[in-house]
């Protein structure tokens, strides 16, 4: 599903010197796993990331997904199969405190521009049932637990059926019980509902949740 070839990220610092925050990375993502990146801060994860999610373009080398090479799709070609193909799940939840929960839900299909085949709000409320966050439907995520806010954030990601779910820190700003939560909710889309999952962490004890493990350090797959 995933295919990353001889990937190279490199930045210009004040234009005169290159950092070079990946370097030959080939890894394999296939469909249905469950794997975790792994590395301390600095180590360049974030950056595979961004690139696994389409979010970036790698300097050199070859991204593929579902037998698409990025290098040759543009930006509203990337956005469409990002939006299409990938949920996102983040550290800091990333919902947005001027919309309710219902209406946080419903980002992604508002900035689909095809025509859906389900009924939006429909949808979202069985999402939001499914989490355990029924009668929340009109909250702000303000007036939200941490706890609570993530699975909001969950749902957003799963309202158009993305075959991956990147999940980035996804139990960094939760206490153990509610970190515990989310893993045991991520688990089950992959084993319930056959979603790749991918977990971006520092922490081992969450990498450990995974199938498969790799380990990125100074830009480098060291396993």
């Amino acid at each position: 599903m995933i295919n990353l070839k001889d990937v190279y990220k490199e930045y210009k610092i004040d234009n005169c010197i290159t950092f070079t925050a990946l370097r030959n990375i080939n890894l394999e993502i296939k469909d249905k796993e469950f794997i975790s990146i792994i590395g301390p801060s600095g180590s360049g994860k974030s950056t595979l990331m961004h690139i696994i999610g389409l979010l970036d373009k790698p300097t050199k080398g070859k991204v593929v997904i579902d037998g698409k090479d990025i290098s040759n799709l543009n930006d509203e070609q990337l956005s469409s199969l990002r939006n299409q193909k990938i949920g996102f799940i983040f550290q800091q939840f990333n919902l947005i405190n001027k919309l309710t929960v219902l209406e946080n839900i419903l980002l992604p299909t508002i900035y689909f521009r095809g025509k859906l085949n389900f009924n939006p709000k429909e949808k979202a409320l069985k999402l939001i049932k499914k989490f355990n966050i029924a009668g929340k439907e009109n909250s702000f995520p303000n007036k939200l637990s941490g706890g609570q806010q993530q699975r909001v954030a969950i749902a957003r990601a799963l309202i158009m059926d993305p075959s991956i779910i990147l999940a980035d820190e996804p139990t960094g700003n939760l206490d153990s019980k509610n970190g515990e939560i989310i893993i045991s909710l991520l688990k089950n889309l992959n084993k319930e509902e056959n979603k790749t999952v991918i977990i971006v962490t520092h922490d081992l004890q969450i990498a450990k949740c995974a199938k498969k493990i790799v380990k990125i350090k100074d830009g480098i797959i060291i396993s």
